[in-house]
């Protein structure tokens, strides 16, 4: 049985834990919120038995084998530091933190413990995705040239909210964009220039951003929106054919290949999405491993390396950057 500790008690944790009850073998013993009021909720949730109102409690907790980050991005840092240093396996929240650095310090931290730890991009775990991989892999498209891929919305209008929060990692590149991005390197690998431009709010967070990725393979189109809605699709066309992922591209049921042979669809249902990287998780952690080969690593602080560029072309920092 793998033991999971959960920080930060909001909706995605809701998600975490409904999708908890689907994995055999895995279950929920702790969490922690700064009001032990919502961690008593969640808990009373979910049958969780241990509530704390501190997150160096819940790391001593000795019960908890794993802990899922679940806090807004300026706190991933921190909180997966703290896991880390008291022994714990670690799921973090995309994006792994607000910048390069940031990841760096938590995948040096895990690495020297020998402990293992995953950015949690669901998408890469989900059925639709497996079968995306397969199709490349066999060749049905050729080799793949260009992958298009946008997520946008119209976010609240609350000046306040996370997204556009400075202080919280706002924005619409660090919690949407990331989908697009990771299907840019997970099809063409990690690119060699990028360019951007962006629409900045008056909070400071980026609004709306657009960038063209060049790798050695091809290019990569990508955009994200909070104040705009957006297709929420993505296409990766190759030299023989092309791979539509229908919206929502981050959470596909179903995907459609057109190669010479016709058009054919792929249907790749699920019950609930987060359930596959936490089997995921359970499975390298019973294992052994480290890191997972499907979200590895290296590549998750590639990713925030590219985040950084783009926000430094567009002119949007953190406090504290």
């Amino acid at each position: 049985m793998l033991r999971w500790g959960v920080i930060g008690p909001g909706g995605i944790a809701g998600e975490f834990a409904e999708a908890n009850a689907l994995v055999v073998g895995s279950e929920i013993v702790a969490v922690v919120s700064r009001s032990l009021e919502r961690a008593n909720r969640y808990a009373e949730a979910h049958g969780i038995p241990n509530r704390y109102d501190r997150v160096a409690d819940l790391c001593a907790d000795p019960n908890v084998d794993a802990i899922y980050v679940a806090t807004p991005h300026s706190s991933h840092e921190q909180d997966a530091l703290a896991a880390l240093r008291a022994g714990k396996h670690v799921l973090c929240e995309k994006p792994l933190a607000l910048n390069a650095r940031q990841s760096t310090a938590m995948v040096d931290e895990a690495r020297t413990r020998g402990l293992f730890l995953m950015e949690a991009i669901w998408s890469r775990f989900l059925p639709a995705y497996r079968a995306l991989v397969d199709v490349l892999g066999e060749g049905e498209i050729g080799e793949p040239l260009l992958v298009e891929g946008e997520f946008g919305f119209r976010g609240p209008t609350d000046p306040a909210h996370r997204l556009y929060d400075p202080a919280l990692g706002g924005g619409s590149l660090l919690d949407l964009g990331i989908y697009p991005l990771q299907l840019c390197t997970l099809v063409l690998g990690i690119p060699e220039r990028v360019a951007a431009s962006g629409v900045i709010g008056d909070t400071g967070v980026d609004e709306l951003v657009a960038a063209t990725l060049t790798h050695r393979a091809g290019l990569g189109i990508i955009k994200s929106a909070t104040r705009a809605s957006l297709t929420c699709t993505a296409r990766i066309t190759g030299t023989d054919g092309r791979i539509d992922i229908p919206a929502f591209m981050h959470c596909p049921d179903a995907l459609t290949v057109v190669s010479p042979t016709g058009t054919r669809t792929i249907d790749a249902p699920f019950q609930h999405g987060l359930h596959f990287e936490i089997e995921e998780a359970q499975r390298c952690i019973a294992a052994g491993q480290v890191e997972s080969p499907v979200m590895p690593l290296d590549e998750s602080v590639a990713l925030a390396g590219i985040m950084d560029t783009i926000r430094s072309q567009i002119g949007v920092t953190y406090p504290g950057e």
